[in-house]
């Protein structure tokens, strides 16, 4: 199976390496708006680069890793010049029907994790989600996800988007509050490096406990005392209506 990456971003720089040694796949080329980024991939992956899309190699698979802005722009170009493969985005909060009209052959592989280019991670370990619009395009996408990971579910575009917003706060919100936390700790010479127990441990317990018993802290028992002297420590406005917001809503979902 011939496959074309579209993209060389932190999906993409994660997932292209997984794909790559999965059996009886090649990739052929990386296609990327900047060289530099497709270079770096294409270099890692030892196969060619592109940033002209009239250049892109044919391919039975294309899988699209961009941005969501960015995946309306390129649709409707790369499904012209290659009406019989299958393409894929990867994307958590965009429909399959994007496809509608452009591609005879498609469908969604959507991997369900933080990426960052400078830490790798075991692929084998993500739940990948995946739907088409065809038996051709399914058999694919399951193929190539199955090969990848070893927790693969079909999931419509409707609840993926649930799952996606569920993420946000699960994982983008979440991490926001470390760095508010790191920005707290900075402004008293504290290392970030002493809450790391805590957020280990706090993450361990939803591994055995539903998030709503694992709660600690003043908002679960709404000690005014406490959260009223915290909030005075606060100088940032926005942070001081987050530390209420979220004190307010542990304590009304309890």
């Amino acid at each position: 199976m011939n496959v074309t990456l579209i993209g060389a971003g932190n999906l993409m720089t994660n997932l292209a390496p997984a794909l790559a040694a999965v059996d009886d796949v090649c990739i052929r080329q990386v296609w990327s708006r900047t060289e530099a980024s497709a270079k770096a991939l294409s270099e890692m992956l030892g196969v060619d680069s592109t940033t002209d899309l009239t250049a892109v190699a044919d391919a039975d698979v294309f899988i699209i890793a961009v941005k969501d802005s960015a995946l309306e722009t390129l649709v409707p170009v790369l499904t012209s010049r290659h009406p019989e493969a299958v393409f894929l985005h990867t994307a958590g909060s965009m429909p399959m029907s994007l496809f509608e009209g452009f591609a005879r052959h498609y469908g969604v592989l959507y991997p369900m994790q933080t990426f960052t280019k400078v830490k790798s991670v075991d692929f084998k370990e993500i739940p990948v989600f995946v739907e088409a619009n065809d038996e051709k395009a399914l058999e694919v996408v399951k193929r190539l996800s199955k090969g990848v990971s070893d927790n693969v579910y079909e999931l419509s575009s409707d609840k993926r988007r649930y799952l996606h917003l569920a993420a946000v706060f699960a994982c983008n919100f979440v991490n926001h509050c470390y760095h508010l936390s790191a920005c707290v700790l900075e402004q008293q010479g504290i290392p970030f490096k002493v809450m790391l127990p805590l957020i280990d441990e706090t993450a361990r317990k939803v591994h055995q406990l539903h998030p709503h018993d694992a709660q600690t802290g003043p908002a679960v028992r709404y000690d005014q005392n406490v959260i009223e002297r915290q909030m005075t420590m606060i100088d940032d406005e926005k942070t001081r209506q987050i530390y209420e917001l979220l004190s307010k809503s542990i304590h009304d979902k309890l």
